[in-house]
């Protein structure tokens, strides 16, 4: 099995992957906050993860990949007043638009989604540890972390701990670098927020407890990666380890992934600027969707990508000339025989984008050699040098590139009115036993054929793109 090298937050250092479990690497990626719909720059980081578990996947390592979707924090409440049946209301069709949006971009759905409403249970237990281990404390019904009984804080962010403000607390979910205090863990029922009955009193939890809580549910007190974006550095990931080590004595996250923002016209894409696109604005622009997970996949994870309509053009003409590439070498008419040279050619690009992306994701390496292919197969066809056999080794080595990328097929022939019609049905009943796999596969089948859907207060809508 090859070594998969991965730049690590907490050690500042390109770290080769030993997993907790031989050959099993377990990931926690960071999810949605579903209170609004996802915009591009959001889904660069789940494009960004997607690129990270097909490469553990085919460097050989089984993976279990958990994605947490945040359904209850300060966002949510104060657009959702009301109870649990309120708050689901309100984010169902978010959430369900985001899984709608993985399935357009051809992110592989995790192997577990776990929504923080229906894993109250396990962030109770967690509260209860911490305060027996003396980390945690109440205070008027809501239950704060004390960050002075936990030395290691601030090694994540290379927090300065001689700055902290011991004793001094913070309610609100997210806060500033110089904010450094307790922060709540469970916070006491407020009228008109939703709430629930637990040992430790009527209340609800903070956003920190729900990702350390569900991931070692899942995952394991100690499991190996940590994917978010770099803004989830502080205060959430520093409140996450906290937490857990807090919580366990043990080691939480042996590797910790960040990926850079997106930008636009240079500046950072997000909701509070007002400089987001949303990925069905694009698509109804007529913006080729692979061509946007082809371009959002292809600068390093670590490296600000900017936006622009250059950009997204300069995308479509690549992926485009892709398809044409991939047309031609199934259409050419070559002498039959064994491979050579342009045979061993595809095989050194194999192993040039495949070392590349084993060190570090090092996507601009890895197309480089995919390019390098490219233009020596184009060269070897219009010469007419090649064989049978030397396509063949190409063909293969394109598809191999592909269980990464996901960019070479096309997409589906266009369903009939009919077909759609019963598949949003069936996609209905799904999402009404809350069967989220099934009516994620259902709707990249109808996103495949063309088919864009919008679920609103009325139903689902459908157009084709």
């Amino acid at each position: 099995m090859p070594v998969v090298r991965l730049y690590n937050t907490m050690t500042r250092a390109i770290d080769p992957i030993e997993p907790v479990e031989p050959g099993h690497v377990r990931i926690y990626c960071c999810g949605p906050t579903v209170y609004d719909h996802a915009h591009i720059g959001n889904l660069r980081k789940y494009v960004c993860d997607d690129v990270l578990v097909r490469t553990l996947r085919h460097a050989g390592y089984r993976v279990t990949h958990v994605m947490n979707v945040t359904d209850v924090d300060d966002k949510i409440i104060k657009a959702a007043s009301g109870g649990l049946e309120a708050i689901r209301a309100y984010t169902a069709p978010y959430t369900d638009a985001f899984f709608q949006d993985l399935a357009t971009l051809r992110i592989q759905s995790p192997d577990i989604v776990c929504p923080a409403t229906e894993h109250i249970e396990q962030m109770v237990e967690m509260v209860q540890r911490l305060v027996e281990r003396g980390h945690a404390y109440e205070s008027d019904g809501s239950y704060y972390f004390r960050i002075a009984s936990f030395p290691e804080y601030g090694r994540l962010a290379r927090l300065d701990s001689a700055g902290m403000r011991a004793g001094a607390r913070v309610e609100v979910d997210e806060y500033s670098k110089d904010d450094v205090r307790d922060f709540a863990l469970w916070k006491a029922h407020r009228e008109g927020e939703v709430a629930w009955d637990t040992p430790l009193g009527h209340g609800r939890p903070g956003w920190h407890i729900e990702c350390s809580a569900m991931a070692m549910h899942y995952l394991g007190e100690s499991f190996d990666i940590h994917t978010g974006g770099v803004d989830n550095i502080f205060p959430h990931h520093e409140n996450e380890i906290a937490q857990a080590e807090g919580a366990t004595g043990k080691p939480f996250v042996k590797y910790w992934v960040h990926h850079e923002h997106l930008l636009m016209d240079s500046q950072k894409m997000a909701k509070s600027l007002g400089n987001t696109f949303k990925l069905r604005d694009l698509l109804t622009q007529g913006i080729d969707p692979v061509a946007l997970r082809y371009l959002l996949a292809s600068a390093h994870n670590r490296t600000q990508l900017n936006f622009t309509s250059e950009a997204v053009e300069q995308a479509t003409h690549t992926v485009k000339g892709l398809h044409d590439f991939m047309r031609r070498l199934s259409e050419a008419r070559v002498d039959e025989g064994e491979p050579r040279e342009l045979a061993q050619q595809a095989e050194e690009a194999r192993k040039g984008f495949f070392d590349a992306m084993y060190n570090d994701l090092q996507t601009p390496q890895a197309l480089a050699a995919l390019f390098d292919l490219v233009k020596n197969a184009n060269i070897a066809l219009q010469h007419k040098t090649c064989v049978t056999g030397d396509l063949d080794v190409v063909r293969d080595v394109m598809r191999d590139f592909d269980e990464i990328l996901d960019v070479l097929d096309p997409g589906e022939e266009p369903v009939l009115d009919e077909d759609i019609e019963r598949m949003i049905q069936e996609r209905t009943e799904a999402r009404a036993r809350r069967d989220w796999a099934k009516a994620d596969e259902i709707r990249q089948a109808l996103e495949g054929g063309g088919v864009l859907l919008e679920d609103t207060a009325d139903g689902t809508r459908w157009k084709r793109a």
